[in-house]
């Protein structure tokens, strides 16, 4: 509402929003020089650096390359200066953009081949052990959950690749719906119960090693409780904890070691206890 300009993603690099006659300052994207990971911005208005913005000019100093700048005046955002090539070092002629891209899309090809025969095959198996009553008992009900879980893992995986790729052009700096939001949500539970029934798998043997005779019907309903509740209050509380500490993005990135903990200290203990 206040007058200036707003956040912008340039296909190349993102710019944070200012006010009319500040200027911005960003370090050379990481795609010029993969080495470099760490990027920053800078707001400088008439020589006064905000708290919680980068300090450039030391990075700048220990790196090879260079900051470019954009004014913001009435009439919007500036052409950054210097441009891009002269500022990274990049030059026109070079491949490595186009060959990480084909990398990726390889990658992501691939695990989609995956997952989705991991996904005929797992609904084929389901159909075989709901189809036969001779087949139904505690121990195939347990082989029944974990395979659910890993049939939703990959469609899970398809959802999100497909609300956060959908447009390769996308403001991938600024996006921050409701929508992939609640994705990555469904993704982690899919994830962790996952890794819950594999470690229900690891329960029941040893309840049968421990016990010759237990009712298994009451045992399998804690079973349940274990295998699609633990992860269900677990993301319940790190969605939570994003919300309030860290609701940045759409939450596919995971900057901040304590509140990724929610998540993955459940699941490094299951590994364990199993």
């Amino acid at each position: 509402s206040s007058i200036g300009c707003p956040g912008m993603w340039d296909n190349i690099t993102c710019w944070k929003p200012a006010s009319v006659g500040e200027i911005v300052f960003v370090k050379c994207p990481a795609l010029f020089r993969f080495i470099i990971s760490e990027d920053g911005w800078e707001v400088d208005n008439l020589g006064q650096t905000h708290a919680g913005d980068y300090d450039l000019l030391e990075s700048t100093a220990q790196s090879p390359l260079g900051d470019i700048s954009r004014n913001c005046t009435e009439d919007g955002w500036s052409e950054p200066f210097p441009h891009y090539y002269d500022a990274c070092g990049f030059d026109e002629n070079e491949t490595e953009s186009d060959n990480q891209d084909y990398y990726y899309l390889s990658v992501k090809a691939l695990y989609t081949v995956g997952y989705s025969t991991s996904l005929v095959s797992l609904t084929t198996a389901m159909v075989i052990l709901c189809r036969f009553r001779k087949l139904h008992c505690t121990r195939n009900f347990i082989h029944m959950n974990l395979f659910v879980s890993f049939i939703l893992r990959a469609i899970s995986v398809f959802i999100k690749d497909g609300v956060l790729y959908a447009e390769q052009d996308g403001n991938h700096c600024f996006i921050s719906t409701v929508e992939c939001k609640a994705v990555m949500v469904f993704f982690h539970y899919c994830v962790m119960s996952n890794y819950f029934w594999l470690f229900i798998e690891g329960l029941y043997l040893f309840t049968l090693l421990v016990e010759t005779f237990f009712p298994e019907r009451r045992y399998f309903y804690w079973y349940t409780i274990i295998g699609w509740g633990t992860p269900t209050i677990c993301v319940t509380v790190w969605a939570v904890l994003r919300l309030h500490f860290d609701d940045t993005g759409c939450w596919d990135m995971n900057d901040n070691t304590a509140l990724w903990w929610v998540i993955k200290g459940p699941v490094v203990g299951s590994i364990m206890v199993s």
